[in-house]
């Protein structure tokens, strides 16, 4: 029996809000005391990095290709939130290299929050109803394979 009961679109949806609170936390220390934050704001920007780049990877190595092969007409936003997930990646990279919390990394932040929001729109709005159309009795399944790797990819990373 699944643990939760999610279907694929609405897991992939629990990471975007997470992720989204992380920003505003985030965005919260920077703005409200930047001097006295900067180890918390640190902390904060890598579990953003950290989730991003699982999150990224679940959706590259299962949901995607599902998506892919069930609907063959969302290859052009498929190909399109691959890009943005290069994007995303590049950023990361460069939050990760930044090393203390400072201007540099309250810009990178802000950046890739800005460009994250963006991907999660067209998500939403675009990606996920046609998983829902496209994918009826796949996403449940679906859903316990994303947790399960995502489960060993966060234990992997700790």
């Amino acid at each position: 029996m699944p643990m939760f009961d999610m279907d694929a679109c609405e897991l992939l949806d629990a990471d975007h809000l997470a992720v989204k609170h992380l920003f505003v936390e985030y965005a919260r220390l920077a703005t409200a005391m930047p001097q006295e934050s900067a180890g918390d704001r640190q902390q904060i920007a890598m579990r953003i990095c950290e989730a991003l780049t699982v999150h990224a990877q679940i959706e590259e190595e299962i949901f995607y290709p599902a998506l892919r092969e069930a609907v063959p007409e969302a290859a052009d936003l498929l190909d399109e939130a691959e890009e943005e997930h290069q994007q995303a990646k590049d950023l990361i990279a460069r939050i990760q290299a930044s090393g203390s919390a400072g201007p540099e990394m309250d810009e990178l932040v802000a950046e890739l929050a800005r460009e994250i929001e963006h991907h999660v729109k067209e998500e939403r709005d675009e990606l996920f109803p046609k998983a829902r159309a496209g994918m009826p009795g796949q996403l449940g399944p679906l859903a316990e394979q994303l947790r399960e790797r995502q489960q060993a990819l966060m234990a992997a990373a700790a």
